[in-house]
Order: C-alpha cells, then structure tokens, then sequence
C-alpha cells in the first residue's frame, strides 16, 4: 500500500496522455531531474538528523551517587567508579541504563535536529524528552569531506561509526511542544542543519521527512527518509486533550490544538517524533510528529508541528535558554452559539489586565456584577483577522508578554472600528517549563508577571500592579528583610514597576540601601521595605 503511495506524485509525470516521440525523452529527463532535487536535500540534511534516546528511569541516581541537580541537568552517565562483575545479578541491569550502547533498546525513543553546532543545540519535541532522567543524542556518521578537485570523499576516520553524545535539556517548553537539547561532549564534524519558512508551505507542495522510526534507527543513527506532499495546513491533533479537565483546559492548550499544524501524507511512525519536515531545497520547514497515531487519527500520514514566523519567534528564546513568555490578553469570551457566525465577542475583562487598560469593553465585575451587559467584538489582532475564539487565541498566544498589539475592535460586527494598543501580560500556564539561563538574582530576588498568579487566585479579583516575588535566595539581602515568595513589589526606590523587565531594570541602576514598595494581592493596603545590596 505504502508504494502506491510513494509512487503518486511521479504519476504527475508518467500517468498523462502518450506523449509525441519527441517529448517521450523530456519528460523522463523532468522525472529525474525531481529525483536528484530529492537527493540533493537528503544528502544536505541527514548529517543534522539526530535520535534522540531517553530514559525515564530513577535508577540512575543509585548508581551515580549525586546529589540534587537544577532542572534539565541530567548528565552524564558515569559508572567508572562502580565496579561489578559481569556474574552480578546487577550487571544487566546495568548494562540497560547505557544509552550511548548501541545494542541497547532504548525505553523511550524520538527524533532530533541539529540548529547549532557551535553550541551543541539539538531542536526536538517536547513530548520527546518529558519527564526523562537521563538522554543520549545519536547522529549518524559523518558527512563526506570535500576535497581536491571538487570531488567529496568519505573521512575514513569518522564515517565507520555514528556519533554521540549525553545531553541536557536546555530549554523545554510544553505549550509549544519544543525542547531544546545541549549536548554535554564535543561531536565531531556537527552540522546545523538550514532553517527554512514553513509559512510559505502551499497545499499540494512536494516535502521531504528525515527521522528515525522506532527499531531501524536508534543502532546506527541513520535516518530513514520519506516524501511526499502537504495534505492540509493549520491543522489541530485531535484527541490531544481528552485528559485535561475541563477546570484547566484555558491553561494547559498547546499551541497544536488552535489550528496550527502540516498535514503531510509522508509516513510517520512512532519514534519520529522531533524529526524534520524538509522542502525540496533540504531546508527545515517544520518538525514531524506522530500525534496522529498516538491520538488514534489517521495513521498513514502526519503532522508536523511548522517553522514559520510565531515559531521562530519562541525558537530563538529557547535556543537561549530562556523562559517563553507567551501574552496574554486579560478577555473572557462569549460562547460561539451566543453570537454571529463568524464574529468573536467579549464576555468580561480581568481587572487590571491589558484589554481593561487599552480600553477594550467588557463586563467589569465590581461587587460580583458587571458593569455594563456587553463587550466589544474583536475583529482582528496585528491585522490578521479574528473570527473565531480559536483565532484570537493563538494570534495572542504567538506574541510574547510585553510585546504591543494593534487589536481591532467594534461594538457590533458591522460597526465603526477603533483600534487599540494593547501591552501584553503573560499567560498563566500551569504547565512546568525547563530554562536554564535564568535572570539574575538582584538583591536575592527573582520576580514574575503578576498575571501568574490568576489559576491559583480569583479572576474577579484581577491582577495586581507590580511584579510578583518567584524566588529569595537564601541568605541574600531580601531573604534578611524577610521577603518571601507571592509577595508583591509595587516600586523601586518610589519608581513604579510593571513588569520584570523594568524590576531588574531600576535594581540594576541602584546602589546601596534600596527601598521597595511592597503591596498587595487585592491591592487595599502597601508596605515600604529596605535591603541592603552592596
């Protein structure tokens, strides 16, 4: 069945009417010409294609002996130091937790992608590498050396084996199903692999995939190729969230479940997860996923999760190590049977939240009732037009907190239209993030939008001006003055602050004593402490 499948886009060029003797010879010529821009990207881009072994075991601690690492630090895995004999019953079992052994079957298995190879970067999906305790990133053998004469020949040195390494996570973002990996040992001859624009992707479109199926991939690290076409674009998974009670949905929704994913007839099988999605000049347009499968979708196809612009955007945060800090817009919506087709309305603004001060209109509740009955209709964000919740979300979703949108809005669909410029909080996701490169301490403190608190505090009561206390280091100037996590930092030094930026920003330029404004959750009552920061 699959090579009926294979062969479908040649029957472009071979299932027409017979053609005149003299185009019989061009047409060949077009199929192999096809065939050889097919090559060309696979030779480009298999080298950057990595598996991605994962264990979730907790046995590794036993035998390492370590103590607690930072989140994502997950090291190496070093038994010199144990000494067993092959006869002891714990050999095998010890044997098994050896990733970098290339007979062993991994637990857990997904595919890879090189971004960096000056850093060691590797792109992955999230779900790959969730929960896991110990990773080894496996990349098949080296590319061929170029040589005198134009000509490129193996390196006999290095092309006998595949490469290598433990890695860590550096950045692991579920919302958008990226994580980000560092390998921890130096491989050879690494290759970053061309990032291309998947927004430029057309229904119908000719695309490669590279990654490394479950049991054919994971001995050698040689990715197995596959192609095809774009079946569909901004696509969702189905199934994805039939777990998530209906309490957390707003939440815990990853950006796949708001329309944004390729659909490709290329095959996917488990394990290639994390893989690439190539066009035809072997650049990355997106990422494979075998969500279908697992979702119980169709199965002889995929999904791939794209590389366009918003994706970009939170790639380059995670290829920092950074926290993606996804906007948020403060806006409860009506139910789509309680409005126009096609139209997206506002039902209530959190107090305090930016559509209440850009001046978008929504019921305010005062006293546990609204102010006024209805809210505007949003029409479009950043000029792209809005008209489903599902839409607004995501256009949202895909700016980063404290980035300024253009939000169109009206008080009926056919109204006169008013634009608003709206600052971004952050969104309160309940899911935990992985980030490696973290702000500095200042004065011992770490602080956070005040949008975070909203899953774990009433919506009605709103969000609080100023930035919300994360962390007091031990022994630091705040932990002194007795400042403690959820509290919250209204000023600096009599300066207002807004958001963490501006926080780190006034702490960064004082020196000596430093006065903060502590206020409240419910914003009734302040108090005035001072640090000392040398």
């Amino acid at each position: 069945m699959r090579q009926l499948t294979l062969l479908t886009p040649l029957a472009v060029f071979l299932f027409v009417p017979a053609p005149a003797p003299g185009q019989e010879h061009n047409r060949f010529a077009d199929v192999v010409i096809l065939q050889e821009a097919v090559h060309q990207s696979i030779e480009r881009a298999e080298s950057s294609i990595a598996c991605i072994l994962v264990s979730r075991s907790d046995k590794y601690r036993a035998y390492e002996g370590v103590g607690p690492r930072a989140p994502g630090q997950l090291g190496r895995f070093d038994l010199s130091h144990v000494r067993l004999s092959r006869e002891d019953p714990e050999f095998e079992a010890l044997a098994r937790l050896n990733l970098s052994d290339p007979d062993i079957v991994p637990e857990s298995y997904g595919s890879g992608v090189v971004i960096d190879d000056k850093e060691g970067l590797v792109l992955t999906l999230a779900h790959v590498v969730r929960n896991a305790t110990k990773i080894y990133v496996r990349l098949p053998p080296s590319p061929p050396l170029p040589r005198n004469g134009g000509r490129e020949e193996a390196d006999p040195t290095s092309r006998s084996a595949s490469r290598g390494s433990w890695a860590d996570i550096h950045a692991f973002d579920p919302r958008s199903d990226l994580a980000v990996l560092r390998l921890i040992d130096r491989v050879p001859n690494l290759q970053a692999l061309k990032l291309g624009d998947g927004s430029k992707l057309r229904k119908g479109d000719f695309v490669l995939s590279l990654s490394n199926p479950f049991a054919a991939g994971f001995h050698d690290g040689s990715p197995s190729a596959s192609w095809g076409i774009v079946s569909n674009l901004r696509r969702r998974a189905t199934g994805a969230l039939s777990d998530v009670p209906s309490v957390d949905r707003n939440a815990k929704l990853p950006l796949y479940c708001f329309n944004t994913l390729i659909q490709t007839d290329t095959r996917m099988n488990l394990g290639c997860s994390g893989g690439a999605l190539l066009n035809l000049q072997g650049e990355l347009v997106g990422l494979t996923s075998s969500l279908a499968g697992i979702a119980g979708g169709e199965t002889p196809g995929g999904f791939a999760v794209p590389l366009d612009e918003g994706m970009r955007r939170i790639l380059d945060v995670l290829r920092r190590g950074e926290e993606v800090e996804y906007g948020f817009l403060g806006v409860y919506l009506k139910r789509p049977e309680q409005i126009p087709q096609g139209s997206v309305q506002v039902s209530s603004l959190i107090p305090g939240g930016p559509a209440a001060r850009a001046g978008i209109r929504g019921a305010l509740f005062h006293g546990g009732f609204p102010s006024r009955e209805d809210g505007d209709f949003i029409l479009s964000v950043n000029g792209t037009p809005i008209h489903s919740n599902d839409d607004l979300f995501l256009a949202v979703g895909m700016n980063l907190a404290g980035s300024t949108v253009r939000v169109e809005v009206s008080e009926r669909p056919d109204g006169p239209r008013r634009l608003c410029s709206v600052t971004l909080a952050k969104f309160p996701s309940l899911d935990p993030v992985i980030a490696s490169k973290r702000p500095p301490a200042r004065g011992g403190l770490r602080v956070d939008w005040t949008s975070v608190i909203l899953p774990r505090n009433r919506p009605r009561l709103g969000i609080p001006e100023g930035v919300l206390v994360r962390e007091v280091l031990p022994d630091s100037p705040a932990d002194k003055a007795h400042l403690q996590p959820d509290m919250i930092i209204t000023s600096v030094n009599r300066k207002k602050v807004t958001n963490p930026a501006e926080f780190y920003r006034e702490m960064e330029k004082a020196n000596g004593p430093i006065e903060l404004t502590i206020g409240t959750l419910d914003q009734n009552g302040e108090d005035r402490v001072t640090i000392n920061v040398k």
